[in-house]
């Protein structure tokens, strides 16, 4: 992976503060809006299989919740960092406000390397750290969600014991649990399904057809992997994709199917027939028309920036763009649909589960992607409308979109006392 020493977080609050200033915001909101309301750091023990007790550090940051509860997933992992879930935290914020759905922004994490713990050792894990943070949980107040190296499972525990607590069964309190347990139908593939949205609607804005746009992504997990399905799907050709173990290529297009069935059987993709290897620093830079970015933050850096040919860049993942190289890519006239708007369809899907657990009543699969589908295009469409009205780029104009608005909530509760 290409990764710039640089803090998240140093990055999400200069996007802040460049909209900020473009607004006008007062420096009394600008000083509410850039600080974390709450930070809990937690160390506690977990008993290891061999009966040895392991101490674990997670953390649960909230930015902002003037807007409504606070939303925000929760990863496993060992790069978690206070200021990588202090940057999250902020642009959930920021993306449930451009999506104008009623949260706020969180995140969470754990210091874990979960690829190494046995199924019992992750869910005591889970179990304690979902404790330990309890004090912040509840369907009103704040609702973790799966991130990177969490999936349904790890809901579920969490929200068995946050239940336990309580005596009683709260499934409002976590989303993205199994269907049997008050899941929502369409949660699994939200995020690439709102990727597969906005994509699509910005290839509309650029006069590009799915059929004649070659498409590198990179990441092949549940985001990558299912945008890759939905894209090949609508015509579109994927000619490079890449996972932990490197990257594949094929110019002529891979064979999405056959690569999901490959990495499922060998563990990764490296060595598809039919492909060649390149490395991840090499697919950022493979001739194609649109690139989506889908694994981790700082990716697309000054070093490389210039070296992209891609027309269209969708960030599927969170924060993989520096400042610098959001520059550059301006400059060379590639159009960014930015991260709080390209991968705001989980947090969406999200809020339909949280909805759904609080009424006690689901719907269809087909229903929820008809209202994904209606959310994400018409998101789209004012980010896009209010960056040309303010002649700037989709990235400032989602921020601008996302920072008036919860200025205005903000301004209108006032400060209590």
């Amino acid at each position: 992976m290409v990764v710039d020493v640089i803090s998240p977080y140093t990055v999400a609050v200069a996007q802040f503060d460049e909209a900020a200033e473009r607004l006008g915001l007062s420096q009394s909101m600008r000083n509410v809006l850039r600080a974390p309301k709450r930070e809990l750091i937690v160390n506690f023990p977990v008993r290891l299989d061999n009966g040895d007790v392991q101490m674990f550090t997670g953390y649960r940051v909230q930015h902002n919740i003037n807007r409504g509860p606070a939303k925000g997933g929760i990863r496993f992992s060992p790069e978690v960092s206070l200021d990588e879930v202090r940057a999250l935290a902020m642009w959930m914020t920021w993306k449930c406000a451009v999506v104008d759905i009623p949260f706020g922004g969180a995140k969470g994490g754990v210091i874990c390397d979960p690829h190494q713990m046995s199924r019992g050792e992750l869910e005591r894990m889970s179990r304690r750290y979902a404790t330990e943070i309890s004090i912040l949980m509840g369907p009103n107040s704040d609702i973790p969600a799966p991130d990177m190296n969490t999936n349904p499972q790890v809901m579920a525990w969490m929200m068995d014991t946050y239940s336990m607590h309580q005596g009683y069964s709260v499934p409002a309190a976590i989303t993205g649990k199994p269907l049997a347990i008050g899941g929502s139908e369409g949660r699994l593939d939200a995020t690439a399904r709102g990727v597969q949205v906005v994509a699509l609607a910005a290839m509309r804005h650029l006069d590009m057809s799915p059929e004649s746009c070659s498409v590198v992504i990179q990441g092949f997990g549940n985001v990558g992997g299912i945008t890759a399905r939905l894209l090949h799907e609508t015509g579109c050709k994927i000619v490079g994709l890449s996972d932990i173990s490197g990257g594949i290529y094929n110019p002529q297009g891979i064979d999405v199917p056959m690569a999901m069935r490959f990495s499922r059987e060998h563990g990764s993709l490296r060595g598809m027939p039919g492909t060649e290897p390149v490395t991840n620093r090499e697919l950022l830079e493979l001739p194609c028309d649109i690139l989506i970015p889908a694994a981790l933050e700082n990716q697309l850096t000054k070093e490389n920036a210039d070296r992209v040919q891609a027309r269209l860049v969708v960030e599927a993942a969170n924060g993989p763009t520096t400042n610098e190289a959001d520059r550059i890519l301006n400059d060379n006239g590639v159009l960014i649909v930015p991260d709080i708007l390209a991968n705001a369809g989980g947090v969406t899907v999200s809020y339909f589960e949280w909805v759904q657990d609080l009424q006690h009543f689901f719907w269809s699969e087909k229903e929820i992607n008809q209202r994904l589908e209606t959310i994400m295009t018409r998101s789209f469409n004012a980010v896009l409308e209010k960056s040309i009205n303010q002649e700037t780029n989709l990235r400032m104009g989602a921020y601008l979109l996302a920072v008036s608005r919860v200025a205005e909530a903000t301004e209108l509760r006032g400060i209590y006392p």
